[in-house]
């Protein structure tokens, strides 16, 4: 306790007795001490109160003595005097503290409030004549003077007072104040002459509508009128002045709309609108837009909506210059905007105009080149500028201008760093239109000197194709290869264009070119597509010498499955039979095909099934078993498709230590029987018998007959790898083992 702590509670046990919140707050009311109170005293005779009144006024003489400076005092001084109808003494004392403050102007409205209470007019028209006199730009001593005068009626003299006011200039409330006074007793001649009065002393927009609504609410339009024209011509035509008159136009346009002059509103809007930037007249365009809404036409209203989205994209231009997305809104806007009026049946002037605008926003759009050198940046920039060729070419006409924009562009991208093909494309798609060919090769042959892409090779070649210039595109591809020789679909693309040729010797040499290259990005891609160029010539035996390659490169299960299909699939017969055919039958005639030979796929099953096994590639197994099973359902006899399910795996359980951990882990495993057969011959009967065994039982004796094959006793595996069963993605994993981007 001495150091100021806290005592420490060791009990905190409940007290026996309990005592409520309320209890605790009464007994402190009970036992609060009554505050001291001066004793009352009555007065029984004159002399007893003269002998009260002199002690106060020592009291106060005293007080005042000691804080001469202090109004709260002269003021308790005064005002006691006045409750005594002293008023004499009272007068004294104010009189006696002016001397002391005699711009304090709590102490002059005490002292005109205390000549008021005693009814003493004429003594509070001359304390407020000096007060006004003495501070007069005091508005509170110049509103009490006035509210005497009017409460007296004596309007005149009220309004002397306010002349004498309105000599000092004082803010709009006076002027005001004024204007209400005139107004309550019906001048309202004098209140339109005090407007004119204020407009001369304080010119500003408030002050003009305020009299043009009082005019207005007279019942004089063509004074209403006369003041605001008054008001339009006093702030000019210069654009700084037209802005600050926004509220004086809004209020001409609303007066005019309502007296049903709708033109002359419309007039005043345009007037007012076309001279005032877009992005500081939003609440004007606001109230056009409700006007046009209200009682204007179609065509209007469109113009005055479209007014208003200009502004909205100007301010979000004005926060972000570089937002494309939003230069492509308004370039799209304004190329609506002269659309509409090119369907109305605009005068020239009138879409020239138009054109300017559209041009205007195109131009300050590409004005902003993205920053730093990466393409990310440029790709919707870009855009920007194809919009305005397209509009000078198909909207304008303008061909020699769209050539420039393309041009310029040409020039702006860095295109040692990177560049557009989409760019290069469409300036010579352009000159194409224009007729202008060898101008278009000279421009998709410079872009690919200078910036090689894949997207430029591809575009020239089909410009090409559909020029039917073959040997310009035949040399194309040979750059397009030179320049990406690891391309398979270039390789498939070029070799398919000689195919339609009917140049097939070139179709096969350009083929076996791409499948000797290394490494390839889709190795899998170009081989398939070659066998099936050789499928579709019916020419069986190139086609198996093909697979036969590729499973020497590879080896891939999808290889030897779709291998063994194309061996029982039926193909169609030798190009030169299936033309001379078709010379001497009909068109819708049946293509005749050659059967494959089942015989010949079961083998290519067998080998690939032996050459995984020699790999060890258990999962691969299974995925060729489950087609060989489904070819030998639809090919095959019912032994066929039993010798398979016997080759099926079963799953099983294998335990070993884990060589990090030493702990016994379990593991399933796929087991082949001929696996089984080979590495464990002994276990391997065993096993086989003990299955047979097991299954006999489970049929109910040993008499039931069961599986007599050589696996009878096996389960296949519930679990086996998916295989897949059609030709097409046989081969997709060829660059396993051929050095490409395989799956």
């Amino acid at each position: 306790m001495q150091d100021g702590r806290a005592p420490r509670i060791k009990n905190r046990a409940p007290a026996a007795i309990q005592i409520t919140a309320e209890q605790l707050l009464r007994e402190a009311q009970e036992r609060q001490e009554t505050a001291f109170r001066a004793p009352k005293q009555r007065v029984e005779d004159f002399e007893e109160l003269n002998e009260y009144r002199g002690r106060k006024r020592r009291e106060f003489e005293e007080r005042i003595r000691r804080t001469r400076g202090s109004i709260k005092e002269w003021l308790q001084y005064a005002n006691w005097e006045a409750s005594q109808n002293e008023f004499a003494r009272s007068r004294s004392i104010f009189e006696r503290a002016l001397d002391v403050d005699p711009r304090s102007i709590q102490l002059w409205l005490s002292y005109t409030e205390m000549e008021l209470k005693s009814r003493n007019v004429q003594h509070a028209r001359n304390l407020f004549d000096r007060a006004v006199t003495l501070l007069p730009r005091v508005d509170q001593l110049w509103y009490k003077y006035v509210y005497l005068e009017e409460l007296l009626q004596n309007v005149p003299g009220a309004r002397q007072v306010f002349e004498r006011w309105m000599q000092w200039e004082p803010d709009d409330k006076a002027w005001q104040a004024y204007i209400k006074l005139e107004e309550r007793y019906q001048e309202l001649d004098r209140a339109s002459t005090i407007y004119e009065r204020w407009i001369a002393v304080r010119p500003e927009p408030r002050v003009w509508v305020k009299w043009g609504k009082f005019e207005e609410d007279r019942g004089r339009a063509d004074k209403a009128r006369e003041v605001f024209q008054t008001a339009l011509e006093f702030y000019g035509d210069e654009e700084e002045q037209v802005e600050r008159a926004q509220a004086v136009f809004s209020a001409f346009a609303k007066m005019e709309t309502r007296l049903k002059e709708f033109e002359r509103a419309r007039v005043i809007y345009k007037f007012a609108l076309a001279r005032i930037p877009r992005s500081k007249s939003a609440g004007l365009y606001a109230s056009y837009t409700k006007f046009e809404k209200q009682h204007g036409t179609r065509s209007t209203l469109e113009s005055t909506v479209l007014g208003k989205r200009r502004i909205q994209y100007e301010e979000e231009l004005a926060h972000d210059g570089r937002n494309y997305d939003v230069w492509f809104d308004y370039a799209r806007l304004e190329e609506a905007a002269r659309g509409d009026l090119k369907d109305e049946g605009s005068t020239p002037e009138e879409l020239e105009s138009a054109s300017v605008r559209v041009r205007e926003v195109y131009e300050r759009a590409v004005a902003q080149v993205p920053p730093g050198g990466e393409k990310r940046h440029w790709r919707r920039y870009i855009f920007l500028w194809l919009d305005y060729a397209l509009f000078e070419e198909i909207e304008t006409k303008d061909y020699t201008r769209a050539r420039q924009i393309y041009q310029t562009v040409l020039n702006l991208v860095p295109h040692k760093q990177f560049t557009f093909a989409k760019l290069w494309l469409m300036f010579a798609k352009f000159e194409i239109r224009r007729l202008e060919l060898p101008a278009a090769r000279k421009i998709l042959g410079t872009a690919i000197g200078l910036c090689p892409k894949e997207a430029l090779f591809k575009g020239y070649i089909d410009l090409e194709v559909e020029l039917r210039e073959f040997n310009r595109a035949r040399t194309l591809y040979e750059k397009y290869l030179e320049y990406d020789a690891a391309n398979a679909p270039a390789w498939i693309k070029f070799a398919e264009l000689e195919a339609q040729l009917q140049d097939f010797a070139r179709t096969r040499a350009i083929f076996e070119l791409g499948v000797s290259q290394s490494p390839l990005s889709m190795p899998e891609v170009l081989w398939k597509a070659y066998i099936d160029f050789e499928i579709e010539e019916g020419e069986r035996a190139t086609a198996r010498s093909l697979y036969e390659r590729l499973i020497a490169l590879s080896g891939h299960v999808k290889v030897w499955i779709s291998y063994a299909l194309f061996e029982a699939e039926p193909i169609p017969i030798l190009r030169a039979e299936r033309e001379e055919e078709e010379e001497d039958e009909d068109e819708e005639a049946e293509r005749k095909t050659v059967p494959g030979d089942p015989v010949l796929a079961r083998q290519v099953f067998e080998r690939g099934y032996r050459d995984l096994k020699s790999k060890g590639l258990k999962s691969e197994r299974v995925a060729l078993l489950e087609v060989w099973k489904t070819f030998e359902a639809s090919h095959g006899s019912a032994q066929d498709v039993a010798k398979v399910e016997g080759m099926m795996p079963i799953v099983s359980k294998k335990r070993h230590v884990d060589q990090e951990t030493g702990q016994t882990v379990e593991d399933w495993d796929l087991v082949f029987a001929d696996d089984e057969r080979e590495s464990n011959p002994t276990s391997f009967k065993f096993l086989q018998m003990a299955h047979a065994w097991k299954q006999t039982q489970g049929k109910g004796g040993p008499g039931a007959g069961g599986g007599s094959g050589i696996l009878a006793g096996f389960k296949a595996a519930t679990k086996a790898a998916p295989a897949a069963a059609s030709q097409d993605d046989a081969i997709s994993d060829v660059a396993s083992s051929h050095g490409g981007e395989s799956d």
